[in-house]
Parts: structure tokens; C-alpha cells; sequence
């Protein structure tokens, strides 16, 4: 039985990948080795030059099928190959015994790789290359590290930059994190840093622990956001913006006049109206803010004569005042399908700090608007619901 167990996580794949992907991950392998292998020839200055060092087919499998790791990154690939290369080299050239030589080899080239931050696990094979190679790598002497070290290097990582965006469609190279210092600051910190989690924290928690894990913070962020995501939607159910939206709302165009548009604000008691076009699509959104960020003011006037003056239409031929909705509204509004899950709008509304969302069909026409209002009396009401 507990040899049945055991072998059970032989059977665990490694890579989490649709078998599509991982056809795709190992053709983009068989053509970068091969155009590697290709240019390595044009730039060789004679035959007994080798084309490729094999440490390049452990790399492939890191860049295209771990693409997002910390040892997949650019500086650790090309960093970790190159000191290696060198210090493979000084081993071979200065050290004659050959079990000597191939342990400085690999020690000296990870010490090297931790100092430098560049760890990439292929490089200590790199640095064993002109220790087991024997004359056929020596006699070469340090030019091994441009030819065929970095021709490999650079090479394979202008494809896997080139194929892991293009082709296989990933964020690559990641955005690995970077220290920052923390100061004190007298400013009320952003929506997003007042609730859950941010990648400084990640980073914090990564810190802290022994364990290595094969990712970005970043993209450990992303996951652990789709973590919550779907624990939120199993336990709340399949409750849409459909199911919690205004479908009677007030809306302007255009051309509607700013003045209009504040005495509907002001009538309704609302503090946003998106805007629409004549096909019902929505082109923004207007709220109080939009009105007030155009008005100089001064220390002769006060902010009521301001106001009155800009949303009050020029009864002269030309202007240098916006007098339309057009001019003034935020056109990049933040709309969400009907059959978005409300999950979507907490997170805009506590985390990015929206107050209110307009709600579109699968044609993109306007249908609905969320306030924050609706989005608590939903979560409230539900949670009685399960309660009683």
C-alpha cells in the first residue's frame, strides 16, 4: 500500500500545462536550439569552433516552459551563462588537477552567480564545459565565453523574448521586484493599499521563509487574487451585475450641455451620469469632480461665482470655456458585462476606489449602473438570507 502511495507522485506533471501548450513549448525548444545552432555557424571563425554549449538545452526548457521564473529572467540567463563560462575557463587553464578543477568550476560559478544575483541552474553545467572538454575547449582559451557562450546566450534570448510574447503569448520577461525603501508619509495612502494585499507584502513573506518558490511576486499576486476570487464566487453563489443593478438611470450625450447636465446631478441627487452615444454605447463618464477641475479659481472670486460662470452657456459666437459634456467627461470609464460575477466589483470599488460602475450588455449598449450602495445592500441581504 505505501509503495502504491509512493508511486503515485511519480505520476504528479511537473508542468501544468494543456497538452497544446506543451506541444507548443517544445517546438519553440527544437527551432531555438536549432537557429542557435545556425547563427553560432555564421559567426564561428573556423570549423573546429563548437556550435552550441549543451547547457543551452537545459536553459530552453526553463525559458519557454518556466518563462515566468526568477531563474528565466534575462540578467539571470545571461548573467549565469557568462560568469560561468569565465570562470569554467580559469578553472581548466589554472588548475591541473581535474577533480579540483571541476569543483571550483561549479562552486566557484554559483558563488559568482549568488554575489552577482544572477543564479541560472544551467550555468554550473556551463562552467563543467572547458574542465571535461579537455584541449579541444582550453586551446580555445577565453574566446569560448564570446564564441559559442555568448553568441548562445544572446541568441536564445532574443527568440525566447520574441516566442514567449508573440507566439505563446506570455508576460515575458517578468518585472521582478524591486527593493524599495519605506518612508513615513503624511499623504492617505492609496484605496489599494489599504485593503489585502500588495506585492510589497509578497515580497516581505518570501523573505521571511527558507522556501524557494518558482515564481515572480507579481505574478504570486495574481494568483493568489484568482485564490480569492474563486473562494468569494463558491461561497457567495452565482450572483451577477444583472442581479444587483439600477436599470433606470439618468444619462447625457455628447452634446448635452454642462449646465443641463449639472441640474440633472443636482435634480436626481446623483454624483455620476455616464455618458452615452446614440448607439447606447457608453463613451464616458461625468461626475462633480469633472466640473470643479476646470474652474480657476482666485482670490477675488468666490467658488459659487466660478461655478455659475462655467456651466452658464456663452451667448457669444466663440468660447475658451468647455460648455459641453464632451469636453469636460472622463472618457476612459470602467464598464462590466451583466454577467459579470459581483466578485469584479468589489474589487474595483474597494480596491481600485470606484464609486460606481455602468453595466453593458454583450453588445456593449448600456443597461444598467452599480453604486457601492447596491453592492453592500447585496452582500448584507445574502448574508441575512443564509442567516435566517
Amino acid at each position: 500500500m505505501r509503495l502504491f502511495h509512493a508511486l503515485k507522485y511519480l505520476t504528479i506533471d511537473p508542468v501544468n500545462f494543456s497538452l497544446k501548450a506543451k506541444i507548443i513549448s517544445l517546438l519553440a525548444c527544437f527551432c531555438s536550439i536549432f537557429f542557435i545552432a545556425l547563427i553560432s555557424k555564421i559567426f564561428s571563425p573556423w570549423p573546429s569552433y563548437p556550435l552550441i554549449v549543451a547547457s543551452m538545452g537545459a536553459s530552453v526548457i526553463i525559458l519557454f516552459f518556466i518563462p515566468n521564473s526568477p531563474l528565466a529572467q534575462p540578467w539571470p540567463f545571461v548573467g549565469g551563462q557568462i560568469i560561468s563560462a569565465y570562470t569554467g575557463v580559469f578553472c581548466a587553464l589554472n588548475i591541473a588537477d581535474p577533480g579540483t578543477a571541476q569543483a571550483s568550476a561549479v562552486g566557484g560559478s554559483i558563488l559568482l552567480m549568488l554575489l552577482f544575483r544572477c543564479l541560472h541552474p544551467p550555468g554550473a553545467a556551463t562552467s563543467l564545459t572547458p574542465v571535461m572538454a579537455g584541449p579541444a575547449i582550453t586551446s580555445l582559451g577565453y574566446s569560448f565565453v564570446l564564441i559559442p557562450v555568448a553568441i548562445n546566450v544572446f541568441s536564445l534570448l532574443v527568440l525566447a523574448i520574441i516566442i514567449n510574447r508573440l507566439v505563446l503569448k506570455r508576460n515575458y520577461p517578468s518585472p521582478l521586484t524591486i527593493e524599495k525603501e519605506t518612508r513615513q508619509r503624511h499623504l492617505s495612502l492609496e484605496p489599494s493599499h489599504k485593503i489585502g494585499f500588495s506585492e510589497q507584502d509578497i515580497a516581505s513573506a518570501l523573505k521571511n521563509t527558507d522556501v524557494f518558490i518558482d515564481t515572480t511576486p507579481s505574478d504570486l499576486k495574481q494568483l493568489l487574487a484568482h485564490v480569492e476570487s474563486s473562494a468569494f464566487k463558491r461561497i457567495k453563489g452565482n450572483l451577477s451585475c444583472a442581479d444587483i443593478m439600477i436599470k433606470n438611470i439618468i444619462t447625457v450625450e455628447y452634446g448635452t450641455e454642462a449646465e443641463q447636465a449639472w441640474n440633472l446631478m443636482r435634480e436626481h441627487k446623483l454624483k455620476a451620469i455616464p455618458v452615452i452615444d446614440r448607439a447606447n454605447r457608453v463613451i464616458g463618464i461625468i461626475t462633480w469632480n469633472d466640473f470643479f477641475k476646470f474652474i480657476d479659481l482666485s482670490a477675488y472670486a468666490t467658488i459659487q461665482e466660478r461655478f455659475r460662470q462655467f456651466i452658464q452657456r456663452t451667448t457669444d459666437t466663440s468660447t475658451s470655456k468647455p460648455e459641453f459634456v464632451g469636453h469636460i467627461m472622463t472618457s476612459s470609464a470602467i464598464t462590466l458585462s451583466d454577467t459579470s460575477h459581483i466578485v469584479e466589483l468589489i474589487t474595483l470599488m474597494s480596491a481600485q476606489g470606484y464609486r460606481q460602475i455602468p453595466i453593458v450588455n454583450d453588445e456593449e449598449r448600456l443597461v444598467g449602473m452599480v453604486y457601492q450602495s447596491n453592492l453592500i445592500a447585496a452582500l448584507y441581504n445574502q448574508q441575512l438570507a443564509k442567516n435566517a
